[in-house]
């Protein structure tokens, strides 16, 4: 059998299982990045019996949430034997895995050409809106069922190497935050002076991007790595501490970037300083800090204020000593992640050929 281009609505069915009984606890919702994420609202008083139910291999879509210059949120729910979802999100399964696997069906989702289609149908201006119809009728290529357990088999692999260096790289940092207790907070010197993070970095604000050509420079937004561009807003080691948006999300950088103007940059005189910034900025409460915008917002006063001890140059080189091989495994660690979702990206786009 040849490959096919079959409407998504003659491949899938909508769900609509209702929480009747509230037993159902585990509350997700869907990102910009086609991933489920377990949301971390305060659900006490809330009537659960009106969520959806979403099971393992069944999907959902945000199809009011069609940007020109994004992604479509539309992904497998694979973490959960069933969770909930709010009622506005439609939730469908395929009808029959012996014409196209759950899995495949997701990879054709995550390939940028279909996020491309799916923005020229929207409507609505800048951000619009695609009916199910819509949604229903784009087409996929359906190969053989034998060539998609094989492309499918290939990006589990490709997937599941990329988690594991994510899981070491967490390790690492675990291992990298026990000794940073270890020797500014068990360990610490009363003789160390009194000061605030001003004495020790320059809060600057990041910079727009829109008139930069794609590149290699990473560029950086309150939520990670955005794109990658031309040039450099800024080349030697900085904290990243986001200023708008996910305010727990800080990144030591020690390579060239740009960073955007929801992401402050600084700027550390004393480099070896850098990553006990790091762990000290990343252990705040930041959110708690909030200055009150009805977006999560952090200032440079507030930043600059935080009042902390000042660990001699001595025990700041020692701890940046001890922490270099950590880092350094972590950087190859994510350099392979990068080629990784490389291969990723051109696995999906063998897909677009059949």
């Amino acid at each position: 059998m040849n490959s096919n281009y079959i409407p998504i609505g003659e491949l899938v069915e909508r769900v609509d299982e209702r929480n009747t009984d509230g037993n159902i606890t585990t509350l997700v919702g869907l990102s910009i990045d086609k991933c489920f994420i377990k949301s971390v609202a305060n659900t006490v008083g809330t009537d659960l019996t009106k969520y959806k139910l979403i099971k393992k291999q069944q999907f959902a879509v945000s199809l009011m949430q069609v940007s020109r210059d994004a992604k479509i949120p539309v992904a497998m729910q694979s973490e959960y034997d069933v969770a909930i979802m709010s009622p506005a999100y439609p939730i469908f399964k395929v009808k029959d895995e012996k014409v196209i696997l759950p899995e495949y069906l997701d990879m054709w989702f995550k390939r940028s050409e279909f996020d491309r289609e799916a923005a020229f149908i929207a409507v609505g201006g800048v951000r619009g809106s695609m009916p199910w119809e819509e949604f229903c009728g784009m087409k996929v290529l359906v190969p053989t069922i034998e060539k998609q357990h094989k492309v499918v088999n290939a990006y589990k692999t490709i997937t599941n190497r990329i988690a594991l260096k994510q899981r070491l790289n967490d390790n690492l940092d675990a291992i990298a935050y026990a000794i940073y207790k270890e020797t500014f907070i068990t360990l610490s010197n009363e003789k160390w002076n009194k000061g605030t993070l001003s004495n020790l970095l320059t809060v600057k604000y990041g910079k727009d991007h829109k008139h930069l050509l794609n590149g290699s420079i990473p560029l950086y937004g309150s939520g990670g790595i955005m794109r990658y561009v031309e040039k450099s807003l800024y080349d030697k080691v900085s904290v990243l501490i986001p200023r708008k948006g996910t305010l727990s999300n800080v990144i030591y950088v020690d390579e060239p970037f740009w960073s955007v103007d929801t992401m402050f940059y600084t700027e550390i005189p004393k480099p070896y300083a850098a990553k006990f910034i790091y762990y000290f900025v990343k252990n705040k409460d930041l959110a708690g800090m909030d200055t009150g915008s009805a977006v999560p917002s952090m200032s440079s006063e507030i930043i600059h204020s935080m009042p902390l001890d000042i660990p001699d140059d001595e025990t700041l080189i020692n701890f940046d000593n001890r922490l270099k091989p950590l880092y350094a495994q972590m950087k190859a660690n994510n350099q392979e992640c990068a080629k990784l979702q490389n291969l990723q990206e051109i696995l999906l786009a063998t897909i677009s050929s059949g």
